[in-house]
């Protein structure tokens, strides 16, 4: 029997399988999955019965039949921004129900109104109790990545950036590198060290940038709409795609493992790049190439656990194909396809001999290559031919000549009222 999984499905089955292993307790697996311990309990049992068809679930692609329909829900958004704003969650279901005959539960009402953007009007949390949170068993369950805002270089050159990713089970630093700001294409690089060198971790534990979360502010595109993905990034994106599990901490203290880490960075790879007097970029991450091997020598402690948790990359697609920004088009009537100043124009290819009006996908490569996919599939592209406004060149302007004053005559009658102020004054 032929069982499809998904990455999500597949992440699932590799911590199931270590679980039904030993090498790791329930607990341990149920905080990996992000689940109740008592689901992966569940989910072990059918999985030892069924196998890896138990993971799949059944109602695969239905609509479930309980689900609440569009016309409902636009009605309770229009009465929660209208009649009851600002009523919480439970008092709006009591009256929907007692006003408006609309008889649902909170959940339900909880779930259309953060659906549809309505945060809950107060916040009430007891206060939390902080203790110190163990290791995880094994190398790979859990890296903590963050960037290091410091003057690395002391007046010696710009002002640097320091990404990198700590292994949660041994402190061990598995990729870093220095950047001139904390961006997205800093975290591709870093996660392409990563994989490439060590594996593709099961999570990543990270603060609140936004290379990780988007803000809510930010609109969505229709792609992303259709598709589901609510307020995702691109680097979120390649983590979905990769299997990897992102999870945000609420607090400094709550990184302490990697925050820790940029403490004797700053302390020890600054003198380190004082002594080889490094000034630029390309020295600094020269200097920090030769300084983590002996960091991680002098500073890595064992796991708990023998073995790793890091697994291989998949064949297909490649690396490349992966580690790429993927961007939305609309192809013009002429096949041309817009993205920033450049302009692709599409050939046919594919057995179609023309992609006017279709939205194609623009996959960025991280040293800035670009090609043109549609449905899986990449379309031949050549350069376009300029616009009739670059082939005109710059508006011709005239120098601006200096704005010259007029001084006023000696018997002008303002300097005669500026005298009699004077001599009242």
């Amino acid at each position: 029997m032929r069982v499809t999984l998904t990455i999500r499905e597949q992440t699932r089955l590799i911590v199931l399988n270590r679980v039904d292993r030993g090498e790791i307790v329930g607990r341990e697996g149920a905080e990996l999955l992000g689940l109740s311990l008592r689901h992966v309990r569940r989910l072990l049992a059918a999985y030892r019965g069924e196998g890896a068809a138990a993971l799949a679930h059944g109602n695969r692609g239905r609509r479930p039949h309980h689900a609440l329909e569009e016309g409902l829900k636009r009605r309770v958004l229009e009465l929660a921004r209208g009649r009851y704003t600002g009523c919480n969650t439970q008092h709006f279901t009591e009256l929907l129900a007692e006003r408006e005959g609309i008889t649902l539960s909170r959940s339900s009402v909880r779930r259309v109104l953060l659906d549809g953007g309505i945060a809950r009007p107060r916040k009430r949390r007891p206060p939390r109790h902080r203790r110190r949170r163990a290791r995880y068993p094994q190398e790979g369950m859990l890296l903590q990545i963050d960037g290091s805002h410091h003057d690395w270089l002391e007046g010696r050159g710009p002002r640097l950036v320091l990404i990198g990713a700590v292994d949660d089970a041994t402190s061990r630093v598995c990729a870093a590198l220095f950047r001139q700001q904390e961006d997205a294409m800093g975290y591709f690089l870093l996660l392409r060290q990563i994989v490439s060198t060590c594996g593709v971790p099961l999570a990543l534990y990270h603060d609140g940038h936004a290379t990780f979360t988007r803000h809510h502010h930010e609109p969505e595109s229709l792609e992303e709409q259709l598709q589901g993905r609510r307020h995702d990034t691109q680097f979120g994106r390649l983590l979905a795609e990769l299997g990897i599990r992102s999870i945000r901490s609420r607090s400094p203290q709550a990184r302490g493992r990697i925050e820790r880490t940029w403490g004797t960075f700053q302390d020890r790879l600054v003198s380190e790049m004082r002594l080889a007097q490094a000034s630029t970029l390309e020295e600094a991450n020269a200097v920090l190439s030769d300084y983590v091997a002996r960091h991680n020598e002098r500073f890595t402690v064992p796991a708990a656990e023998p073995g790793t948790a890091f697994r291989q990359p998949q064949d297909s697609p490649s690396i490349d194909e992966t580690f790429c920004f993927k961007h939305y088009r609309v192809a013009g009537a002429d096949n041309v396809v817009r993205f920033g100043i450049h302009r692709l124009q599409i050939m046919p290819s594919n057995g179609r001999s023309s992609y006017a009006r279709a939205r194609v996908e623009i996959r960025q490569g991280l040293e800035g290559k670009l090609s043109v996919h549609y449905q899986g599939h990449r379309l031949s592209t050549r350069p376009a031919p300029p616009e009739a406004p670059k082939l005109r060149g710059p508006a011709i302007t005239t120098e601006a000549r200096p704005r010259r004053y007029a001084q006023p005559a000696p018997d002008h009658p303002w300097r005669g009222i500026y005298r009699v102020h004077l001599d009242r004054g």
